[in-house]
């Protein structure tokens, strides 16, 4: 959005259409942020920052009536720049600390922290279990396949090979698959693995190369811990996701929770906290898993003895409490690492 329409009025009536919106569930119409901006600004006025905003992306009319609701693109320029997170209070604090018990074995602290994260937020809770070995990118090689499909062939550690199919959007050329291998080899051999996904995908987001699709799929769908489809997770709160029914068609709710089920997508965002610092959200299709178009899903890593080893995160739709949510996340990280460091 351009300087011109996100001035202060501007910001002012999206944040205040956005938490509206968040805490009721309708469309906002213009006469009930005039009553709530206090901008002394008229409903014909903000009808006119709406259409700005509206045109920008950052809002749309899900119906025929004036009110409005928040695209993905409104929620992240909220969550980037209009949301101010305060953590819990200290009493809050003190009572959250005592579901973990550090003398519980480590299945029963990570069920209370998924619970937990769940109960506070009333939306899916999930943490994927510990991982601690290091995985070194050796090298990358890619075989094409039928129907756009390419085998990635992977040399990890010492001797490990490890074989990925990936689907691409169209085919590519043997003079552009060795292209791409040989800027991964170059760039990344050495590496360990999560590393070598975080840096290309950083790399490839300055990057607007014929190449850039191939090295991202390589990287989203590739590049996952050998032991991925062995690890497992803890959840809670499935079914809050029902709750929602309403604003997602049942066609979205089943792919989530089919990807409750296959696990694979839910590791890999979580995967992505690894090399990460902070908290890390994704909204709508930022999460680049069709599964979660609908969904935002904030997550955190959490460590034992400094050495980031797993992930946990918050699931649920678009129209979350992200203040509350990234509270809890960042928070039940804090806990669940010092109740792992203690046991």
């Amino acid at each position: 959005m351009s300087e011109s329409i996100v001035n202060q009025r501007a910001q002012q009536v999206l944040k205040t259409l956005v938490e509206r919106y968040i805490a009721e569930g309708s469309p906002i119409g213009s006469r009930t942020l005039a009553e709530e901006c206090a901008l002394g600004l008229s409903p014909a006025s903000i009808r006119n920052i709406l259409a700005d905003l509206e045109t920008a992306g950052y809002l749309v009319s899900p119906h025929t009536s004036a009110g409005r609701i928040p695209t993905p693109l409104g929620y992240r320029f909220f969550v980037n720049s209009l949301l101010t997170v305060k953590p819990f209070a200290e009493q809050d604090l003190e009572k959250y600390k005592t579901k973990l018990d550090p003398d519980q074995n480590l299945g029963n602290i990570l069920e209370s922290a998924s619970s937990l994260l769940s109960g506070i937020t009333q939306l899916i809770g999930v943490v994927a279990l510990p991982r601690r070995n290091r995985i070194e990118l050796r090298q990358v090689e890619f075989l094409p396949l039928s129907g756009n499909r390419l085998l990635v062939i992977l040399v990890l550690n010492d001797r490990e090979v490890q074989n990925r199919i990936i689907y691409m959007d169209r085919a590519y050329t043997s003079s552009e698959i060795q292209q791409a291998a040989n800027y991964i080899n170059t760039h990344y051999a050495g590496k360990d693995l999560l590393t070598a996904r975080q840096e290309l995908l950083a790399s490839i987001r300055e990057d607007r190369d014929h190449l850039t699709k191939l090295l991202q799929v390589t990287a989203n769908k590739a590049f996952v811990h050998p032991e991925a489809e062995q690890k497992n997770y803890v959840i809670a709160g499935q079914d809050t996701l029902l709750q929602y029914s309403k604003e997602s068609n049942l066609e979205h709710i089943s792919a989530v929770f089919a990807a409750f089920t296959q696990k694979q997508e839910i590791l890999n965002l979580l995967d992505q906290s690894l090399e990460a610092e902070g908290v890390q959200i994704f909204i709508g299709k930022e999460s680049g898993y069709r599964a979660f178009d609908e969904c935002s899903i904030v997550t955190a890593s959490y460590a034992v003895d400094d050495q980031l080893v797993g992930s946990l995160g918050v699931i649920g739709p678009t129209r979350m409490s992200y203040e509350k949510v990234i509270s809890a996340v960042d928070m039940t990280a804090k806990l669940l690492s010092a109740a792992l460091n203690q046991g």
